[in-house]
């Protein structure tokens, strides 16, 4: 540990130059006026950051055109590894976005999930922010 903290002291500290910083971005001539800019910048910061991930949209995206899907079914659709959607399925579970019951067929196991109604609304809430901001950049 000690050879670690040395090595992490030696090397040189990364720090930001106020030019890379948005908002000493000057807009081109020409260009729409700054308070525009921080409309579109407040908007997107509104985005519910747990659905818009990729695999948790889809999968929100998923149960919302149909009744309920199976793990497998969302595996497949989503094209990803059991892991991965376990990890985003449990972090929607949590947030009451979505609902699993877990059952068997025979000596199988299957979970099966459904979107909640906290889910529906915070896909539409997601759907509408994604609409401003495409209207946004469209009247650029």
């Amino acid at each position: 540990m000690a050879k670690l903290s040395a090595a992490r002291q030696d090397r040189p500290s990364r720090t930001r130059d106020a030019a890379d910083s948005p908002a000493q971005i000057q807009p081109k001539e020409g260009a729409h006026a700054p308070a525009r800019g921080v409309a579109r910048e407040a908007v997107a910061t509104d985005l519910d950051r747990l659905i818009h991930e990729r695999i948790r949209l889809g999968i929100v995206s998923a149960l919302a055109v149909n009744r309920s899907l199976t793990f497998n079914e969302l595996k497949a659709l989503l094209k990803t590894t059991d892991g991965n959607l376990s990890v985003h399925a449990r972090k929607l579970e949590e947030a009451d976005y979505i609902a699993c019951t877990k059952s068997f067929d025979g000596r199988l196991p299957k979970t099966e999930y459904r979107l909640a109604a906290a889910g529906r609304r915070a896909l539409e809430r997601y759907l509408n922010h994604m609409e401003a901001l495409i209207r946004a950049t469209r009247e650029r």
